[in-house]
């Protein structure tokens, strides 16, 4: 049997392995168990985060022979030709390719037949918004008068392109994005089943390049675990996410505070010639940064650190930094990323800023040395004022004055 990937072995076959949808999950098993489910559903949400594994998962539960039931049994004929899509009554459109009005009319003909297995046609419409207006038209007939026997289910990452007459006749769920912990935990389970030895900062990093995306996390897990040959490290997702080391990013934020813009671009020389994300490099960054206000706070606050290890180097690169530079540089490299979007030249952005930063620093430098030697200087005399006392001001000596003529 072909290989297949990581994301597709472990895809969710039940409303518990769904992770982090409990708020969807809930209200779809109470409307099973109580015979209310609804004939039409929208779940939106970003990519990746389980909106079509629930649609399949709901044709299952309502079609399962032994219906009805809180989980779909996965063992009866109707669930298992569900889950490997060789149901009659179940369709999966994707309305990317699918978006004109002939294919929405040829489902609203069919949809009045009766299923010839199972007990409900189910209708799975991804990327909904993908549909032209005549094909929202054509849909918006069939969502008005549907037959008892179809349920439909929409699924999009972009709701503000339907249109309010098809949502306002479906039962909205928006699918949250996965937390790092959430992520960290489900790779977990996923390594252990394969015999795979990992460590948990590799995991993290894998996390947070998801971006909230249990699909995408169980990409990278996939390249990650291939490129290293064995057990998960650090250094092979750091390769296959172009993420940079903590030490690297340490480094750096000592150069920008320290006025180093030489050793700063040859660090971005170096980069870019090791095929590094510039992107996700500066967003590394921003969060080091926070990582850094965090533990300037809150000193206990170890556990929230997102891109910074708490080691003595970094307790003492924070206590050595002002929660005002903290907060300028964010700022800037904020600016950056938004600049970054829309350049073909990132590089160019991200030195343009990091000169800024050191000469700000510097700029900034100066004029508080030059305030504190000019308090010292006024301690001094000050100081010898109190010893010696003030010095009488020097008489003035009276000019004479003319006389006036008789």
């Amino acid at each position: 049997m072909a290989y297949q990937a990581l994301y597709r072995v472990y895809r969710p076959q039940r409303f518990d392995e769904v992770v982090g949808q409990a708020h969807i999950t809930r209200t779809i098993q109470n409307a099973l168990m109580e015979g209310r489910m609804s004939h039409a559903y929208l779940f939106s949400g970003p990519r990746g985060t389980g909106k079509t594994s629930l649609a399949k998962i709901i044709a299952k539960a309502i079609n399962c022979e032994h219906a009805p039931v809180k989980e779909p049994c996965n063992t009866c004929p109707t669930c298992l030709a569900i889950t490997e899509g060789s149901s009659p009554d179940v369709f999966e459109i994707d309305a990317a390719s699918n978006n004109g009005v002939d294919e929405i009319r040829e489902i609203r003909d069919k949809v009045k037949y009766p299923p010839s297995e199972a007990a409900y046609k189910v209708y799975i419409i991804d990327e909904v918004h993908m549909l032209s207006t005549g094909a929202f038209n054509a849909l918006l007939k069939t969502l008005e008068e549907p037959p008892a026997h179809a349920i439909f289910i929409l699924a999009t990452t972009e709701p503000h392109k339907i249109p309010a007459t098809i949502i306002s006749r479906c039962q909205r769920f928006d699918v949250k994005r996965h937390e790092v912990e959430q992520l960290v935990e489900r790779m977990q389970y996923i390594l252990k089943d394969q015999s795979i030895e990992y460590s948990d900062t590799a995991l993290r990093l894998i996390a947070r390049a998801a971006d909230g995306g249990m699909r995408d996390a169980l990409s990278l897990l996939d390249q990650a675990v291939a490129f290293s040959n064995g057990d998960l490290n650090d250094a092979a997702v750091l390769e296959v996410t172009g993420a940079v080391e903590d030490e690297a990013l340490l480094n750096i934020a000592r150069a920008l505070h320290e006025h180093q813009v030489d050793q700063l671009l040859q660090t971005l020389e170096t980069m870019q010639r090791a095929g590094k994300d510039l992107k996700r490099f500066v967003e590394d960054l921003v969060f080091f940064y926070r990582d850094t206000l965090l533990l300037k706070a809150s000193p206990t606050a170890v556990d929230l650190l997102e891109r910074a290890r708490p080691t003595d180097e970094f307790k003492q690169f924070v206590e050595s930094i002002e929660a005002e530079t903290c907060f300028t540089i964010i700022d800037q490299l904020h600016d950056c990323q938004q600049q970054m979007r829309l350049t073909n030249h990132p590089r160019v952005l991200v030195e343009i800023a990091f000169i800024q930063i050191a000469e700000q620093g510097r700029t900034t430098g100066q004029i508080v040395q030059s305030l504190q030697q000019e308090v010292r200087e006024m301690k001094e005399q000050m100081h010898q004022w109190k010893s010696n006392g003030v010095p009488a001001q020097e008489a003035a000596t009276p000019q004479a004055q003319p006389k006036r003529k008789q």
